[in-house]
């Protein structure tokens, strides 16, 4: 297979899973073992942070007021959880980093971390049924956020969207609205991390690690990019009017495929 087919491949991968809750990790595990290949964490930090950008534009009311209203009472409330969840998720994942943390490699943990992600959707959305749901978000929201964000950093196959949409759900929050901050905080989340990794990728690289093919890079991350931005629009509309049982049970599906087909 060619390699501009296989890197439009993952980009389609990354785009659609990024921000919907069913793990890009689980996903571009599963994609590369299909298609035999070992893609850098260079590669992959670039191509999710291509993703996340894209998405910007579809919170044009939420921009607009924190660019030209932060001054408002409710603007600047909102901007303040955003920041505190932003905040908590780095200075711990930043200790970890300097501690020498690093991710399991291999496919049973993630496959796990989407099983048991499966099965906490199915639960809520059960525990859920007939409850009144609102749109405040309290500051115990933006504390449960950034715990999600620290889970999914160090569970992978846990979804950081996941996670933390779980979490609002069960503080009462609406979908919408869970969906909404969830990606909110995810974006800064995101592009701060794979800032960090990408510069420490580039000042310290692995020696004898092959030179990445910044063509090829560019085409994923341009794809990864456009489809996340159709995603997330979907994923916004779809919020409005189903639950997460879907994700939930798409979940245990993959799970269990990676465990009885991946090694």
């Amino acid at each position: 297979m060619p390699d501009w087919l296989i890197n439009l491949i993952l980009g389609l991968v990354e785009g659609i899973t990024e921000f919907i809750p069913v793990s890009s990790t689980g996903h571009l595990l599963v994609a590369e073992h299909v298609l035999k290949v070992d893609k850098s964490d260079l590669f992959n930090i670039v191509i999710q942070c291509g993703a996340v950008i894209a998405v910007l534009p579809l919170f044009p009311e939420r921009i607009y007021k924190f660019i030209f209203e932060w001054r408002e009472p409710a603007t600047l409330d909102y901007l303040k959880k955003i920041f505190a969840a932003f905040v908590i998720t780095g200075a711990v994942g930043f200790v970890l980093d300097k501690k020498g943390f690093r991710l399991p490699e291999s496919s049973t943990p993630v496959a796990i971390a989407l099983l048991l992600g499966g099965l906490a959707f199915l639960a809520v959305e059960f525990f859920l049924r007939g409850k009144k749901t609102g749109t405040e978000i309290t500051w115990t929201i933006a504390i449960a956020v950034a715990v999600g964000q620290l889970i999914a950093g160090t569970c992978p196959g846990t979804s950081r969207s996941g996670a933390t949409i779980v979490f609002c759900l069960l503080l009462g929050l609406s979908r919408p609205a869970a969906t909404e901050f969830s990606f909110l905080v995810g974006i800064p989340t995101m592009l701060a991390a794979g800032g960090w990794k990408i510069f420490k990728t580039l000042h310290h690289p692995v020696i004898g690690a092959p030179k990445e093919d910044w063509g090829m890079l560019l085409l994923t991350t341009v794809v990864a990019a456009a489809v996340s931005f159709i995603a997330v629009k979907w994923l916004l509309r779809y919020v409005q009017t189903h639950t997460f049982n879907a994700f939930g049970f798409y979940r245990i599906a993959l799970a269990i495929g990676i465990l009885l087909f991946i090694k």
